[in-house]
């Protein structure tokens, strides 16, 4: 029998998962154009290190039923954001391990999706691995990346002189001074 080739950019998962294959490679973060526009202007994707990935695909039997489709995917990547205290580049260690169930239509992915904690796609003809990856690396990214401790101490702004706040009249002021003399 034949082995199959299988494409990351245009992967047959139902035959990834029949033939109990693996895929896996690197690719550099540049490629990847919506996690490389997360860069620091300061560390663009391009001095990052290419990312790392996998891709296992099986079929599952569970005791009733048919096959479910199953595909693992890990991948690992060292990106550098803008830390959000003091504005420098810091690099960040993103990872992810994640198995997904393909089944037949969106409705019935919805439905999966709703109950249970796994991940459950509608099965394509053929999908974008690549795309399907940098997904899950956006995903994975801190809310808000910072430094442990910042490179740099904070710098304050001191040679600015407070503005001076103009003192407004009270307007009950006069209001507390005529129930004064009436009272």
């Amino acid at each position: 029998m034949k082995s199959r080739a299988f494409v990351p950019e245009k992967l047959d998962v139902a035959a990834l998962a029949h033939d109990d294959a693996s895929l896996a490679g690197e690719w550099p973060a540049m490629q990847l154009e919506r996690l490389a526009d997360s860069a620091a202007p300061e560390a663009p994707a391009s001095g990052w290190p290419a990312l790392r990935w996998s891709l296992h695909g099986e079929m599952r039997q569970p005791k009733a039923g048919s096959a479910h489709t199953w595909l693992h995917l890990t991948a690992a990547a060292q990106v550098a954001l803008t830390c959000q205290r003091c504005l420098k580049p810091v690099r960040e260690d993103i990872e992810v391990d994640r198995w997904i169930r393909f089944v037949d239509t969106e409705a019935e992915a919805a439905a999966l999706d709703v109950d249970s904690d796994d991940d459950v796609l509608a099965l394509p003809r053929h999908l974008d691995a690549r795309e399907l990856i940098e997904d899950e690396l956006l995903l994975a990214l801190p809310l808000v990346p910072r430094h442990d401790v910042c490179p740099e101490p904070l710098s304050h702004v001191e040679d600015e002189p407070e503005p001076e706040v103009e003192e407004r009249p009270n307007p009950f002021a006069k209001l507390a001074a005529l129930k004064r003399r009436d009272g």
